[in-house]
């Protein structure tokens, strides 16, 4: 009986701690967006944020090798709800390999999307993608003036950026692939969800979001597609 109970408490501590990393996460995104839409004159374009379906933030992006090498991140996304007016859901993510832009040497970045179409968004309801040979992307422009109405842009589905070391740019994700983190959402939700659940707005938000919301509704009101 003894046994069980240690068993029970340990399994106890490993959903606690699961779900505290998966919450600190949600927070550290919203931080990460923050500071990269406050960067002078070279943050995410508004007209952008604006017309985004679905936005995503991974905080952290480990990568290593030269120009190509391995890459795996967590980090949330959340998309517009017409019958809400405002944001789903954050429902945890996680990025895997492929080519994240020039690199040398291993380190860390901090990656936003912006997800810009219904084909998009469309993809990030599938349990699992490849960006660049399922969804197209594009380099996130750079500047406060850099304009969403060209043409690249109008029929990009996802538009990225990272920041590493401080220093601020576009980003491509191809080959890079895309899927829910179930362990992670489940800690968060206290249930086994799908992420189009989660993204369509079935899922009630939990209180930790709030700020990024405020971000969000701050920077990209709503009803600007």
């Amino acid at each position: 009986m003894k046994v069980a109970y240690i068993g029970l408490f340990a399994v106890c501590s490993l959903m606690a701690d699961k779900r505290s990393d998966a919450i600190r996460r949600i927070e550290t995104a919203e931080e990460v967006l923050h500071e990269i839409i406050q960067t002078p004159d070279k943050g995410i374009p508004r007209d952008i944020l604006e017309k985004a379906h679905c936005v995503g933030i991974v905080p952290g992006l480990k990568r290593a090798g030269f120009i190509v090498g391995a890459k795996y991140g967590k980090g949330i996304v959340t998309c517009r709800v017409a019958q809400r007016g405002g944001w789903s859901a954050p429902s945890a993510i996680i990025i895997e390999g492929g080519n994240v832009g020039f690199q040398i040497g291993a380190g860390e970045t901090d990656l936003v999307f912006a997800v810009m179409n219904e084909r998009g968004e469309n993809h990030l309801m599938e349990d699992k993608f490849t960006i660049g040979a399922d969804a197209g992307a594009m380099i996130g422009p750079i500047g406060r003036d850099a304009s969403a109405q060209t043409d690249a842009l109008m029929h990009a589905e996802i538009v990225s950026w990272s920041r590493s070391r401080g220093v601020f740019a576009g980003v491509t994700l191809d080959g890079a692939s895309l899927r829910a983190d179930n362990d992670d959402n489940e800690a968060i939700y206290g249930r086994r969800l799908r992420q189009q659940e989660i993204l369509q707005g079935n899922v009630a938000p939990p209180e930790v979001a709030n700020r990024l919301y405020d971000e969000l509704n701050n920077y990209a009101p709503r009803a600007q597609r």
